[in-house]
Protein backbone atom coordinates (compact mmCIF):
# COMPACT_ATOMS: atom_id res chain seq x y z
CA UNK A 1 0.00 0.00 0.00
CA UNK A 2 1.48 3.12 -1.22
CA UNK A 3 1.34 6.88 0.57
CA UNK A 4 0.01 8.71 -2.19
CA UNK A 5 -3.22 6.22 -2.23
CA UNK A 6 -4.29 8.64 1.40
CA UNK A 7 -4.17 11.89 -0.49
CA UNK A 8 -7.36 13.99 -1.05
CA UNK A 9 -7.98 17.53 -0.88
CA UNK A 10 -9.23 18.74 2.67
CA UNK A 11 -10.98 22.19 2.46
CA UNK A 12 -9.20 24.13 5.06
CA UNK A 13 -12.92 25.60 6.30
CA UNK A 14 -13.29 21.61 7.22
CA UNK A 15 -11.20 21.71 10.01
CA UNK A 16 -12.84 22.31 13.31
CA UNK A 17 -11.57 25.01 15.26
CA UNK A 18 -13.99 24.34 18.23
CA UNK A 19 -15.90 21.54 19.21
CA UNK A 20 -19.57 20.75 19.07
CA UNK A 21 -21.47 22.60 21.72
CA UNK A 22 -22.59 19.21 23.69
CA UNK A 23 -20.11 16.57 23.70
CA UNK A 24 -22.83 14.01 21.64
CA UNK A 25 -24.58 16.12 19.36
CA UNK A 26 -21.69 16.32 16.75
CA UNK A 27 -22.47 14.58 13.65
CA UNK A 28 -22.00 10.74 13.02
CA UNK A 29 -21.09 9.07 9.76
CA UNK A 30 -21.51 5.30 10.02
CA UNK A 31 -20.65 2.91 7.73
CA UNK A 32 -21.70 -1.07 7.64
CA UNK A 33 -18.72 -2.76 6.04
CA UNK A 34 -20.93 -5.99 4.84
CA UNK A 35 -23.58 -4.02 2.56
CA UNK A 36 -21.12 -0.46 2.29
CA UNK A 37 -24.05 1.55 3.32
CA UNK A 38 -23.60 4.93 4.48
CA UNK A 39 -25.84 6.54 7.13
CA UNK A 40 -25.91 10.51 8.61
CA UNK A 41 -26.96 10.30 12.37
CA UNK A 42 -25.54 12.33 15.51
CA UNK A 43 -23.35 10.74 17.97
CA UNK A 44 -26.09 10.10 20.31
CA UNK A 45 -27.66 7.64 17.91
CA UNK A 46 -24.69 5.62 18.55
CA UNK A 47 -27.19 3.94 21.20
CA UNK A 48 -29.11 2.38 18.93
CA UNK A 49 -26.21 0.00 16.77
CA UNK A 50 -25.43 -1.80 20.30
CA UNK A 51 -26.71 -4.02 22.66
CA UNK A 52 -26.52 -5.64 26.04
CA UNK A 53 -23.16 -7.25 26.58
CA UNK A 54 -21.32 -5.25 23.84
CA UNK A 55 -17.94 -3.85 25.70
CA UNK A 56 -16.75 -0.42 24.48
CA UNK A 57 -13.11 -0.08 25.45
CA UNK A 58 -12.11 3.53 25.76
CA UNK A 59 -8.56 5.26 26.24
CA UNK A 60 -8.79 6.99 29.92
CA UNK A 61 -5.54 9.03 29.16
CA UNK A 62 -5.03 12.68 30.77
CA UNK A 63 -4.10 15.31 28.59
CA UNK A 64 -1.85 17.46 30.54
CA UNK A 65 -0.77 20.76 29.97
CA UNK A 66 2.55 20.39 27.72
CA UNK A 67 2.84 24.28 25.31
CA UNK A 68 4.73 26.87 27.45
CA UNK A 69 6.26 29.92 26.17
CA UNK A 70 9.81 30.54 27.63
CA UNK A 71 12.38 33.54 26.87
CA UNK A 72 16.23 32.56 25.95
CA UNK A 73 18.85 33.66 28.81
CA UNK A 74 20.59 36.80 27.65
CA UNK A 75 18.31 37.53 23.94
CA UNK A 76 15.26 37.35 25.66
CA UNK A 77 13.90 35.59 22.23
CA UNK A 78 10.76 33.57 23.04
CA UNK A 79 10.72 30.19 22.99
CA UNK A 80 7.90 27.57 22.47
CA UNK A 81 9.08 24.53 24.50
CA UNK A 82 6.39 21.59 24.60
CA UNK A 83 6.40 18.99 26.89
CA UNK A 84 6.80 15.35 25.90
CA UNK A 85 7.38 13.23 28.92
CA UNK A 86 8.92 13.39 32.27
CA UNK A 87 12.18 11.35 32.38
CA UNK A 88 13.69 11.61 35.74
CA UNK A 89 11.49 12.88 39.02
CA UNK A 90 13.76 13.08 41.23
CA UNK A 91 16.46 15.08 38.73
CA UNK A 92 13.48 17.19 36.78
CA UNK A 93 14.36 15.55 33.32
CA UNK A 94 12.18 16.10 30.84
CA UNK A 95 11.82 15.46 26.74
CA UNK A 96 10.95 18.47 25.13
CA UNK A 97 10.49 19.71 21.33
CA UNK A 98 11.55 23.10 21.14
CA UNK A 99 10.80 25.55 18.44
CA UNK A 100 13.06 27.26 17.20
CA UNK A 101 14.79 24.88 17.33
CA UNK A 102 18.06 26.40 15.93
CA UNK A 103 18.39 28.95 18.91
CA UNK A 104 18.81 25.95 21.39
CA UNK A 105 22.30 24.58 22.37
CA UNK A 106 23.14 22.65 25.27
CA UNK A 107 23.82 25.08 27.97
CA UNK A 108 21.59 27.64 27.14
CA UNK A 109 19.14 28.73 30.26
CA UNK A 110 15.26 29.17 29.73
CA UNK A 111 13.03 31.61 31.93
CA UNK A 112 9.12 30.60 32.54
CA UNK A 113 6.52 32.73 33.73
CA UNK A 114 6.44 36.59 34.02
CA UNK A 115 8.75 36.49 37.50
CA UNK A 116 10.87 34.04 35.52
CA UNK A 117 9.67 31.89 38.33
CA UNK A 118 10.53 28.87 36.30
CA UNK A 119 14.04 28.25 35.15
CA UNK A 120 15.26 24.98 33.02
CA UNK A 121 18.61 24.13 31.25
CA UNK A 122 18.57 22.17 28.14
CA UNK A 123 21.56 19.64 28.92
CA UNK A 124 20.94 17.47 25.72
CA UNK A 125 20.05 17.58 22.54
CA UNK A 126 18.27 13.69 21.50
CA UNK A 127 17.41 14.61 18.12
CA UNK A 128 17.63 17.62 15.01
CA UNK A 129 14.16 18.86 16.95
CA UNK A 130 14.34 17.24 20.33
CA UNK A 131 16.13 18.11 23.73
CA UNK A 132 16.52 17.28 27.25
CA UNK A 133 16.03 19.77 29.60
CA UNK A 134 16.71 19.90 33.56
CA UNK A 135 14.21 21.86 35.44
CA UNK A 136 16.24 23.59 38.11
CA UNK A 137 13.54 23.52 41.27
CA UNK A 138 14.24 22.76 44.90
CA UNK A 139 10.84 22.24 46.01
CA UNK A 140 9.34 19.07 46.41
CA UNK A 141 7.76 17.02 43.28
CA UNK A 142 4.15 17.73 43.63
CA UNK A 143 4.78 21.55 44.19
CA UNK A 144 7.19 21.48 40.91
CA UNK A 145 4.95 19.73 38.69
CA UNK A 146 2.06 22.21 39.93
CA UNK A 147 3.59 25.07 39.09
CA UNK A 148 4.86 23.96 35.89
CA UNK A 149 1.69 22.92 34.75
CA UNK A 150 0.27 26.56 35.80
CA UNK A 151 3.02 27.99 33.06
CA UNK A 152 1.27 26.02 30.63
CA UNK A 153 -1.72 25.67 28.22
CA UNK A 154 -3.62 22.78 26.54
CA UNK A 155 -1.95 21.84 23.88
CA UNK A 156 -3.98 21.64 20.97
CA UNK A 157 -2.51 20.72 17.17
CA UNK A 158 -1.05 23.21 15.61
CA UNK A 159 -4.01 22.81 12.66
CA UNK A 160 -5.78 24.40 15.16
CA UNK A 161 -5.02 27.83 14.17
CA UNK A 162 -6.13 30.35 17.07
CA UNK A 163 -5.48 30.61 20.58
CA UNK A 164 -6.12 28.30 23.17
CA UNK A 165 -9.62 29.24 25.00
CA UNK A 166 -10.46 28.59 28.51
CA UNK A 167 -13.29 25.95 27.65
CA UNK A 168 -10.41 24.04 25.71
CA UNK A 169 -8.33 22.55 29.08
CA UNK A 170 -12.08 20.67 29.29
CA UNK A 171 -13.11 20.43 26.42
CA UNK A 172 -9.71 18.64 24.65
CA UNK A 173 -10.06 15.83 27.44
CA UNK A 174 -12.73 13.15 27.66
CA UNK A 175 -14.78 12.94 30.73
CA UNK A 176 -12.78 9.39 31.94
CA UNK A 177 -9.57 10.84 31.86
CA UNK A 178 -7.90 9.53 34.57
CA UNK A 179 -4.21 8.51 34.06
CA UNK A 180 -2.24 11.32 33.42
CA UNK A 181 0.72 11.24 30.61
CA UNK A 182 -0.78 12.40 26.81
CA UNK A 183 -0.16 15.57 24.69
CA UNK A 184 -2.73 14.48 22.31
CA UNK A 185 -6.49 13.72 23.42
CA UNK A 186 -7.74 10.47 22.03
CA UNK A 187 -10.22 12.23 19.81
CA UNK A 188 -12.91 9.42 19.32
CA UNK A 189 -13.50 9.46 23.14
CA UNK A 190 -14.16 13.48 23.17
CA UNK A 191 -17.61 12.58 21.91
CA UNK A 192 -19.02 10.36 24.77
CA UNK A 193 -21.05 12.50 27.07
CA UNK A 194 -22.16 11.50 30.91
CA UNK A 195 -25.78 11.18 29.91
CA UNK A 196 -24.86 8.87 26.74
CA UNK A 197 -22.61 7.01 28.82
CA UNK A 198 -25.29 6.43 31.52
CA UNK A 199 -27.85 5.36 28.94
CA UNK A 200 -25.38 2.87 27.33
CA UNK A 201 -25.35 1.29 30.87
CA UNK A 202 -28.83 0.99 31.06
CA UNK A 203 -28.77 -1.07 28.03
CA UNK A 204 -26.46 -3.38 29.43
CA UNK A 205 -23.49 -2.38 27.41
CA UNK A 206 -19.97 -2.75 29.36
CA UNK A 207 -16.96 -0.14 29.36
CA UNK A 208 -13.74 -1.06 29.64
CA UNK A 209 -10.19 1.58 30.23
CA UNK A 210 -6.76 1.08 28.80
CA UNK A 211 -4.37 3.63 28.77
CA UNK A 212 -2.25 4.30 25.73
CA UNK A 213 -0.14 7.60 26.23
CA UNK A 214 -0.77 9.71 22.98
CA UNK A 215 2.38 11.43 21.63
CA UNK A 216 3.10 13.47 18.56
CA UNK A 217 3.62 10.69 16.73
CA UNK A 218 0.22 10.72 14.86
CA UNK A 219 1.28 14.67 13.17
CA UNK A 220 4.53 13.36 11.94
CA UNK A 221 4.71 13.18 8.30
CA UNK A 222 5.71 10.07 6.11
CA UNK A 223 8.63 10.72 3.79
CA UNK A 224 8.54 7.08 2.52
CA UNK A 225 5.78 5.99 -0.26
CA UNK A 226 6.27 2.37 0.85
CA UNK A 227 4.52 2.27 3.67
CA UNK A 228 6.16 -0.50 4.61
CA UNK A 229 9.47 1.43 4.97
CA UNK A 230 7.69 3.76 7.89
CA UNK A 231 8.18 3.85 11.84
CA UNK A 232 5.74 5.19 13.76
CA UNK A 233 6.81 6.92 17.19
CA UNK A 234 6.37 4.40 20.14
CA UNK A 235 3.40 5.19 23.15
CA UNK A 236 3.26 3.96 26.79
CA UNK A 237 0.15 1.64 27.04
CA UNK A 238 -0.88 -0.28 29.85
CA UNK A 239 -4.32 -3.30 29.59
CA UNK A 240 -5.25 -4.14 33.13
CA UNK A 241 -6.23 -7.46 34.20
CA UNK A 242 -10.10 -5.95 34.40
CA UNK A 243 -9.81 -5.07 30.71
CA UNK A 244 -8.49 -8.36 29.87
CA UNK A 245 -11.45 -9.85 31.79
CA UNK A 246 -14.42 -7.60 30.34
CA UNK A 247 -13.00 -7.81 26.82
CA UNK A 248 -12.10 -11.65 26.72
CA UNK A 249 -15.73 -12.02 28.25
CA UNK A 250 -17.42 -10.20 25.04
CA UNK A 251 -15.52 -12.14 22.60
CA UNK A 252 -16.71 -15.45 24.21
CA UNK A 253 -20.35 -14.19 24.23
CA UNK A 254 -20.14 -12.72 20.40
CA UNK A 255 -21.00 -9.44 21.31
CA UNK A 256 -19.76 -6.38 19.55
CA UNK A 257 -16.16 -5.34 20.61
CA UNK A 258 -15.87 -1.28 20.31
CA UNK A 259 -12.61 0.26 20.00
CA UNK A 260 -13.19 3.96 20.59
CA UNK A 261 -10.03 5.54 18.97
CA UNK A 262 -7.49 4.64 16.72
CA UNK A 263 -4.90 4.32 19.99
CA UNK A 264 -7.40 1.93 21.64
CA UNK A 265 -7.36 0.09 18.23
CA UNK A 266 -3.83 0.23 18.11
CA UNK A 267 -3.32 -1.13 22.17
CA UNK A 268 -5.56 -4.09 21.74
CA UNK A 269 -4.00 -5.05 18.12
CA UNK A 270 -0.61 -4.95 20.43
CA UNK A 271 -1.71 -7.26 22.72
CA UNK A 272 -3.38 -10.39 21.37
CA UNK A 273 -2.79 -14.06 22.51
CA UNK A 274 -2.74 -16.96 19.74
CA UNK A 275 -6.61 -17.89 20.49
CA UNK A 276 -7.28 -14.39 19.04
CA UNK A 277 -7.74 -12.64 22.61
CA UNK A 278 -6.92 -9.91 24.55
CA UNK A 279 -4.34 -10.14 27.43
CA UNK A 280 -2.22 -8.22 29.87
CA UNK A 281 -0.17 -5.63 28.87
CA UNK A 282 2.59 -2.69 30.14
CA UNK A 283 4.81 -1.25 27.79
CA UNK A 284 5.44 0.37 24.88
CA UNK A 285 3.64 0.14 21.36
CA UNK A 286 4.96 1.23 17.90
CA UNK A 287 2.77 -0.76 15.65
CA UNK A 288 1.64 0.73 12.33
CA UNK A 289 -1.68 -0.68 11.30
CA UNK A 290 -2.29 -0.59 7.54
CA UNK A 291 -3.47 -2.26 4.34
CA UNK A 292 -3.57 -5.62 4.24
CA UNK A 293 -4.44 -6.02 7.87
CA UNK A 294 -6.62 -8.89 9.21
CA UNK A 295 -7.89 -7.43 13.41
CA UNK A 296 -8.21 -9.98 15.45
CA UNK A 297 -9.97 -8.24 18.63
CA UNK A 298 -12.02 -4.96 17.68
CA UNK A 299 -15.53 -5.91 15.88
CA UNK A 300 -16.28 -2.15 15.20
CA UNK A 301 -14.26 1.22 15.56
CA UNK A 302 -15.25 4.92 16.44
CA UNK A 303 -13.17 7.41 15.00
CA UNK A 304 -13.16 11.22 13.77
CA UNK A 305 -12.19 12.30 10.29
CA UNK A 306 -8.70 12.85 9.48
CA UNK A 307 -5.77 14.80 7.98
CA UNK A 308 -4.66 13.23 4.13
CA UNK A 309 -1.80 11.09 4.44
CA UNK A 310 -2.44 10.39 8.33
CA UNK A 311 -1.21 7.19 9.75
CA UNK A 312 -5.37 7.16 11.45
CA UNK A 313 -6.84 7.36 7.75
CA UNK A 314 -4.71 4.48 7.07
CA UNK A 315 -5.73 2.26 10.15
CA UNK A 316 -9.64 3.21 9.42
CA UNK A 317 -9.41 1.89 5.60
CA UNK A 318 -7.46 -0.90 7.00
CA UNK A 319 -10.72 -1.94 9.36
CA UNK A 320 -13.23 -0.52 7.15
CA UNK A 321 -11.79 -1.17 3.55
CA UNK A 322 -9.88 1.43 1.52
CA UNK A 323 -12.33 1.54 -1.63
CA UNK A 324 -15.21 2.11 1.41
CA UNK A 325 -13.63 4.79 3.58
CA UNK A 326 -12.26 7.20 0.90
CA UNK A 327 -15.59 6.91 -0.28
CA UNK A 328 -16.99 7.81 3.17
CA UNK A 329 -14.26 10.71 3.35
CA UNK A 330 -15.11 12.50 -0.13
CA UNK A 331 -18.94 11.54 0.94
CA UNK A 332 -18.08 13.89 4.29
CA UNK A 333 -16.53 16.27 2.45
CA UNK A 334 -18.89 17.00 -0.16
CA UNK A 335 -21.53 16.90 3.12
CA UNK A 336 -19.35 19.23 5.07
CA UNK A 337 -18.37 17.09 7.95
CA UNK A 338 -16.04 18.85 10.29
CA UNK A 339 -12.56 17.10 10.55
CA UNK A 340 -9.80 16.11 12.91
CA UNK A 341 -9.76 16.47 17.17
CA UNK A 342 -12.72 19.07 17.32
CA UNK A 343 -14.42 17.82 14.61
CA UNK A 344 -17.36 14.64 13.70
CA UNK A 345 -16.79 11.50 13.94
CA UNK A 346 -17.00 7.94 12.23
CA UNK A 347 -18.66 4.85 13.12
CA UNK A 348 -17.41 1.48 10.98
CA UNK A 349 -19.38 -1.73 11.84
Amino acid sequence: MKLSKFKFDLPPELIASHPSPYRDECRLMVIHRDTGQIEHKIFKDLINYFDEGDAFVMNNTKVFPARLYGNKEKTGAKIEVFLLRELNQNLRLWDVLVDPARKIRIGNKLYFGDDDSMVAEVIDNTTSRGRTLRFLYDGPHDEFKKNLYALGETPLPKYIERPVEPEDAERYQTIFATEEGAVVAPAAGLHFSRELMKRLEIKDCVFAYLTVHSGLGNYREIDVEDLSKHKIDSEQMIIKPDVVETVNKAIDNGKRICAVGGSVMRAMESAVSTDKHLKEYDGWTNKFIFLPYEFSVPTALITNFHMPLSTLLMMAASFGGYDLIMEAYHTAIKEKYQFCAYGDAMLIL
